[in-house]
């Protein structure tokens, strides 16, 4: 069951959190008000009245609008969500044949795999980052103060997360912890976990092409603007009512569309990318609390986490 099923019908219709009521809002007064003073120059007798626009503009409106805006839109969130699946499943199967396959010979051995494994979680983190832009300590917690600092001073972070991840994967190659066949499968999980970070920047790069917005938002006007027009002598008074109620649903669908193409912000309708980064963290903190049976020959105890 959905949390929107969970909380009820009604709750939801009425719900202002994660509306876009508030970005409408003035354009919607603005066209009911200009609705209401069709309706007084009609009473007025003036020739406001013209009913040959019927037809014409709302199959254009609808058909630019509500198929191509919408679907393109909501195809980018789809696509970022799925990439972000990937992103998910990748660092769970790392960390784990990490934990599992890589020997351990020393403490430090230990100490090195869990520090990877933190640096496996740090990479999901940096990513989500880096595609919102923002500056915070969040990684600080999952590396060391010496390669945050150098970190800081790097244009794609996850980029440098994935160098640290591969130099351990090799280093513990030439160690002879691992065979060839599991070197090439954890660098193909990071090689995945990489083309992740590429995808979604392709997402966050690639807007909807400006002269399409512009064209839409202008007919987008020139429709709620000219349907007072068409509906006046039908409705009278209540043609700002009207037309605020149209404007209302067409303003919103264009809102909801600018607001889920770029899936990867802070918005309410964004992709809950903070909740996905806490799974992964306990995830694998559950993670380091387990002994392979393959290791626990060896005792090592007091797993430190996160």
């Amino acid at each position: 069951m959905s949390s929107s099923e969970k909380i009820g019908w009604l709750q939801i219709a009425f719900r202002l959190k994660g509306s876009v009521l508030k970005s409408i809002y003035q354009r919607v007064i603005a066209c009911g008000l200009f609705g209401i003073l069709i309706s007084v120059l009609y009473h007025l007798k003036w020739p406001v009245s013209h009913p040959w626009t019927e037809g014409v503009i709302p199959s254009i409106v609808l058909g630019l609008l509500l198929v191509f805006r919408t679907n393109t839109a909501y195809e980018r969130f789809w696509e970022g969500r799925k990439v972000w699946g990937n992103i998910v499943n990748d660092v769970r199967n790392l960390a784990r044949q990490v934990w599992v396959t890589v020997d351990e010979r020393t403490l430090e051995s230990r100490d090195n795999k869990m520090e990877v494994l933190r640096l496996i979680v740090a990479f999901a983190v940096a990513t989500k980052i880096h595609l919102r832009g923002d500056v915070n300590n969040e990684l600080e917690t999952l590396m060391p103060t010496a390669r945050y600092l150098t970190l800081k001073t790097m244009n794609n972070p996850p980029l440098e997360i994935a160098f640290w991840i591969g130099d351990y994967l090799q280093l513990q190659y030439n160690l002879n912890c691992i065979n060839s066949y599991q070197l090439i499968a954890m660098q193909e999980l990071l090689n995945s976990l990489v083309d992740c970070l590429g995808a979604c920047e392709r997402i966050l790069k690639t807007p909807i092409p400006l002269a399409y917005t512009i064209h839409l938002k202008q007919v987008l006007l020139v429709y709620c603007f000219l349907i007072p027009f068409e509906l006046v002598e039908g409705l009278g008074w209540w043609t700002g009512l009207s037309v605020a109620l149209i404007s209302f649903t067409l303003f919103g669908v264009e809102a909801i569309a600018l607001e889920i193409e770029n899936p990867f912000g802070h918005d309410p309708n964004d992709l809950p990318l903070d909740t996905i980064c806490n799974t992964i963290k306990r995830n694998i903190e559950d993670l380091m609390t387990l002994t392979p049976s393959v290791h626990s020959h060896r005792h090592l105890r007091n797993i430190d986490t996160f």
